[in-house]
């Protein structure tokens, strides 16, 4: 078994599908089907079954995906210490993030870690939150860049807190749940959720983290089955309608703020009792190795974060 096989097995179990699998791997699919075809015949037995929901492995194919798992994340290691010997003159980092971030990360971080350490190579793979963990937790990835889960999940991954920003209630002007509001903190007046009870609300979709923390703070409020009046990808798209009257929204403070109104929707604060946060972390694997080159990138984002904390 090579390096490559193992590759090629694990991407298709991974994918369910020998055409995805060819695109991830950057080969065309009828060479990926006689590699499977020669690992097969080299076994003395199949690997795969094709089903309705695409190629799901054998047993003897599970049992070689948990071996190929096992045998490149000793590659990779092995990598990561060499590149250590080479005290960074050489090196791979693959690091991932989501698209959101990535515009506003990567464009500040990479070209200030290229210029110290010119000899590592950076993978970056962009993915949903969600996506991430699932990477992370099949160690396909050193490390991300993502904002954490409104609760640790017992996914066997850990976040390091970068920065956090207060997640607002954003309402239409002088929308009538303004009168249930109280004077805040900060700039902005306090509204409890449990306000939002039967309200009209404008989210973005479900799988998104902004949603799943929106979701978990309503239900905070006791608000299990929320009116979504609409959903949407773009938050900037849904500021845009609540400022024009079509309903109420939860967003993260810096999110509100970049995005552009003629119209001025109200602003509130969240009790603190919520913990309505989007906290921006580095999430990693709990038991997996970083190797030097790793930890130069990291000091690198923890370092611009401390001159800009939301980037």
């Amino acid at each position: 078994m090579t390096e490559k096989e193992l590759s090629y097995i694990k991407t298709i179990t991974e994918e369910k599908s020998i055409s995805k699998a060819a695109k991830k791997l950057f080969i065309s699919q009828p060479s990926l089907s006689q590699y499977v075809k020669r690992i097969e015949s080299d076994l003395g037995t199949e690997l795969f079954k094709r089903t309705p929901a695409g190629l799901i492995p054998t047993y003897a194919g599970e049992r070689y995906y948990q071996t190929a798992v096992r045998i490149l994340a000793l590659y990779e290691d092995l990598e990561r210490e060499i590149s250590d010997i080479n005290d960074l003159k050489t090196g791979k980092i693959h690091l991932g993030i989501t698209s959101h971030l990535g515009t506003s990360v990567l464009t500040r971080v990479l070209p200030r870690f290229h210029r110290q350490f010119p000899g590592v190579e950076c993978m970056v793979t962009e993915d949903t939150s969600d996506g991430l963990e699932e990477r992370l937790a099949r160690r396909d990835l050193d490390f991300a860049i993502m904002h954490a889960p409104p609760e640790e999940s017992g996914s066997g991954l850990s976040y390091e807190l970068l920065s956090r920003d207060p997640f607002l209630v954003v309402a239409p002007q002088g929308h009538p749940v303004g009168r249930f509001s109280r004077p805040g903190k900060g700039e902005y007046r306090e509204l409890d959720l449990i306000y939002l009870q039967g309200q009209p609300l404008l989210m973005v979709r479900r799988g998104q983290r902004i949603r799943q923390i929106a979701d978990a703070l309503l239900a905070k409020a006791g608000i299990s089955q929320p009116d979504i009046l609409l959903s949407l990808k773009s938050f900037e798209t849904i500021q845009l309608l609540c400022a024009e009257g079509m309903g109420i929204t939860l967003l993260p403070k810096q999110y509100a703020a970049i995005t552009s109104l003629s119209t001025r929707p109200d602003y509130f604060s969240i009790p603190e009792s919520y913990g309505a946060f989007w906290e921006l972390c580095i999430a990693t694997a709990r038991d997996s190795y970083l190797s030097r080159a790793g930890e130069q990138f990291l000091n690198t984002v923890r370092q611009i974060c401390r001159e800009d904390p939301l980037f």
